[in-house]
C-alpha cells in the first residue's frame, strides 16, 4: 500500500495488539478501525529482526498518519526482544546499584542503556517503549522489584532523566510508569486489585515526586497504575479524574500523553466490562487506552465505544511520534555512538 492509497484516519484512542509474527486480514481490518491509534507488540510477535521489520512496516503502511507502535522493553525481566542481535539489557536496579558507587558514572550508563534500547527498537520500526519505571522500591512489590531504580525518588528521577536522554538521542520518547506509584503495594494489578492506604501528601512527597521533577519535556508520556489509593479516590488512578486531571495535569502541570494500563488486567475490573473500563479511562483523562491479549474484547469495544479524541490529545500523541527516520540495523552497527554505548551496556550487564 503506497502513500497515495493509504486511508487518512486520525489516530484513535485505543492501542490493540496482533497475535503472531504476521498480520491476518482480520487484524489488518481491526487496525483500520477509526478508534485504533496504536499497536503494542509482545514477545510472540518476534521471530527474527527481518520479520519484525516487515511487521512494523506493514503496520505503519496501513494508514496515514501511521499508527504508533509500542512495546514493553525495559531491560531485565521485561524485555520482549532478546535474540537475533538485540542486546540483553540490564535491570534498572543494576543502575541504582551503580549509583551507590558512583552517581555520575551511573547516569552515563543510564544514558547508554536508553540509547541502545531506543536505537535497536527504532531500527526495527518500533516507535515507543513503555519505559522507564518510576516506581519506588519499598521492598514489598514483587511485580516491581528490580524493575525499579531505587527507593529514593531523587535517585529514580536522576537515573530516569539520564535514561530518557538516551532514548531521545535515539529519536524515541519515554513513558513513565506507573503513576503515582505501584511500589508500596504487594498485590500485582495483573491478577488482583491493589489498594494503597497512604495519604495523598505522603504519595506526592515520595512516589509522585519524579513526575513533578521531570515533567513532560523529559517524560513525554505517562501510564497510571491500576492501584486504588483509598484515601484519595475509590477508583484506580487510571480511572480517576482526580489523579489524572486534577493532580497530574493541573497540580503537576503535566501535558504529555497519558496511556491507560492494559484494560484487561484484573486491577481494571472494578470499572465493569470492557466498554465501562474504556469509558472510565478516557473520561478520567487518558489520551490512549490499551486492550491487550484479548482480541474478542478489543472487537467488542470497537463495536460499541463512541469516542472522538480531542485536538489536544491528538497533538500530544503526534508529539510522541518519532520525528526523523531511524538508521537500519546494518547502518546502526557502524555508528560510533552506538558502538560506544553498547560496550558500556555490556559491561554493566556483566557486573549485574
Amino acid at each position: 500500500m503506497n502513500a497515495m492509497t493509504r486511508p487518512f484516519l486520525p489516530r484513535g484512542p485505543l492501542v490493540v495488539d496482533v497475535a503472531g509474527t504476521v498480520m491476518t486480514s482480520a487484524e489488518e481490518a481491526r487496525l483500520l478501525h477509526p478508534l485504533v491509534g496504536g499497536v503494542i507488540l509482545f514477545a510472540r510477535n518476534f521471530e527474527t529482526r527481518k520479520q519484525l521489520v516487515a511487521l512494523t512496516k506493514r503496520i505503519h503502511d496501513l494508514r496515514s498518519p501511521a499508527l504508533l507502535i509500542a512495546v514493553d522493553h525495559e531491560g531485565g525481566r521485561v524485555q520482549r526482544f532478546r535474540t537475533d542481535g538485540f542486546t540483553t539489557l540490564p535491570s534498572m536496579r543494576s543502575l541504582g546499584l551503580e549509583w551507590l558507587k558512583d552517581p555520575m558514572r551511573a547516569m552515563r550508563m543510564a544514558t547508554d542503556v536508553g540509547y541502545v534500547l531506543g536505537a535497536e527498537l527504532r531500527a526495527c520500526g518500533v516507535d515507543l517503549s513503555f519505559t522507564p519505571v518510576l516506581d519506588l522500591d519499598f521492598g514489598v512489590s514483587s511485580v516491581i522489584g528490580d524493575r525499579a531504580f531505587d527507593g529514593d525518588p531523587r535517585v529514580v528521577a536522576m537515573l530516569a532523566r539520564a535514561l530518557s536522554q538516551g532514548l531521545a538521542q535515539a529519536g524515541m520518547g519515554a513513558c513513565g510508569k506507573h503513576f503515582p506509584g505501584h511500589g508500596a503495594v504487594a498485590a500485582d494489578s495483573h491478577h488482583a486489585i491493589p489498594r494503597d492506604s497512604r495519604s495523598l501528601k505522603k504519595i506526592l512527597e515520595h512516589d509522585a515526586a519524579p513526575y513533578q521533577w521531570l515533567g513532560d519535556q523529559v517524560i513525554p508520556s505517562v501510564m497510571p497504575a491500576h492501584v486504588i489509593y483509598t484515601k484519595v479516590d475509590p477508583m484506580p488512578a487510571g480511572f480517576s479524574s482526580k489523579w489524572i486531571k486534577q493532580i497530574l495535569r493541573e497540580k503537576l502541570s503535566y501535558d504529555g500523553v497519558v496511556f491507560s494500563d492494559d484494560l484487561t488486567m484484573e486491577g481494571a475490573s472494578v470499572a465493569g466490562d470492557i466498554l465501562a473500563r474504556a469509558r472510565a479511562a478516557l473520561n478520567a483523562g487518558c489520551d490512549m487506552a490499551l486492550v491487550c491479549n484479548r482480541p474478542d474484547l478489543a472487537d467488542d469495544l470497537l463495536s460499541r465505544l463512541q469516542w472522538k479524541s480531542t485536538r489536544r490529545s491528538l497533538e500530544r500523541i503526534e508529539r510522541l511520534m518519532p520525528k526523523s527516520m531511524a538508521p537500519d540495523w546494518k547502518s546502526l552497527q557502524k555508528q560510533l555512538a552506538y558502538v560506544a554505548a553498547l560496550k558500556s551496556v555490556q559491561a554493566l550487564h556483566e557486573r549485574a
